[in-house]
């Protein structure tokens, strides 16, 4: 039994997460398919990271001082980890969010002592978009920066230096793809990045739902969104400084019904509770995976990202009223009267 030693403090648990072989997607894809339990943050998502880096990256710079705020527009699992990590810092946290996002997020922000500011969802054109509503915020409150989560590398560094090496590590040296959806674009250009460093044969995916605009951005150089996904954090319609350079490889889109299903199989048949993020994820691993074998490669190894838990989501993508506002498929163990 591998016990590590105690954590001097609780920053010092954000990453390093257990990393999973998933049996139904491995059999699902003729090859192995691991995943990167990142809901195993304190903050419960892979967006710790990118907080924690961006956080000490301002301290570093003399920007973020004693006593002082930082401001986010965020989806939601960034401002949990934002405020988390503010907290064990000593500073305070104000976050911009759209109000179609879930009540668990929201209710959690407020619990971990963050100030919410709640805005309709819009285009980022639109000047009242959360991020450029959390721009202005920032800029209108004294000893704040903004964490501008999209253009700030820093996350994307929080990745290189931490998220990739520790894929690397785990499948001891042996990884022959990697894909997840974007969101910010930081999780799949910095473990890009890294993992081509380590062997440039590591093929890199994006995995974009519908209603994102970069599957056509890689696979034909414009940017079109088409169709509409309910998949909160991830999906993008510009290049944001995280994915400038970005080593994208080749790309799948993933619709609703093929992330749920993966939802649903992960927790009946293998006890992993995950958000929709995760789904589509997992989809975009198994069409990897199966796209690697017919290469040749049939011990190709491939890793994703569990993003969040899928507690965050019970009045959401766990309800069947909710689901079926949507148009999707009820999980058959919450009813389908």
């Amino acid at each position: 039994m591998n016990i590590t030693a105690p954590h001097s403090d609780t920053i010092s648990l954000i990453g390093n997460t257990p990393l999973v072989r998933l049996q139904g997607p491995s059999d699902a894809a003729g090859c192995e398919i691991y995943g990167k339990c990142e809901y195993a943050n304190p903050g419960a998502s892979v967006k710790d990271r990118a907080a924690l880096w961006i956080i000490r990256d301002a301290e570093e710079r003399g920007e973020l001082k004693p006593g002082g705020t930082v401001v986010e527009g965020t989806a939601g699992n960034t401002g949990i980890g934002i405020a988390l990590v503010a907290n064990a810092r000593g500073y305070k946290t104000i976050i911009v969010m759209p109000d179609n996002q879930s009540q668990e997020k929201m209710d959690t922000l407020r619990a971990l002592g963050a100030e919410l500011v709640l805005v309709p969802p819009t285009k980022f054109a639109d000047c009242n978009h959360f991020v450029h509503t959390s721009r202005r915020l920032a800029e209108e409150t004294e000893g704040a920066i903004w964490a501008n989560q999209f253009d700030n590398t820093a996350n994307r560094k929080a990745h290189i230096e931490g998220t990739a090496p520790e894929l690397w590590e785990q499948l001891e040296g042996r990884i022959d793809g990697f894909t997840c959806a974007a969101g910010t674009g930081g999780t799949i250009a910095g473990v890009g990045m890294a993992l081509k460093e380590l062997d440039e044969n590591v093929v890199i995916a994006l995995t974009d739902p519908h209603g994102a605009a970069l599957y056509n951005y890689y696979a034909n150089g414009e940017l079109k969104a088409e169709g509409s996904s309910v998949a909160e954090g991830i999906g993008q319609g510009r290049i944001t400084g995280n994915l400038e350079g970005a080593p994208i490889d080749t790309q799948f889109r993933i619709s609703d019904e093929e992330g749920l299903e993966w939802v649903r199989r992960l927790l009946r048949e293998e006890g992993l509770c995950l958000g929709l993020s995760s789904g589509i994820n997992v989809a975009g691993a198994v069409a990897l995976g199966k796209q690697l074998v017919a290469d040749g490669r049939k011990d190709a190894r491939v890793a994703t990202i569990l993003c969040d838990t899928g507690f965050r989501y019970l009045s959401s993508l766990y309800n069947a009223d909710w689901l079926r506002s949507k148009d999707l498929p009820v999980f058959d163990w919450l009813g389908q009267d």
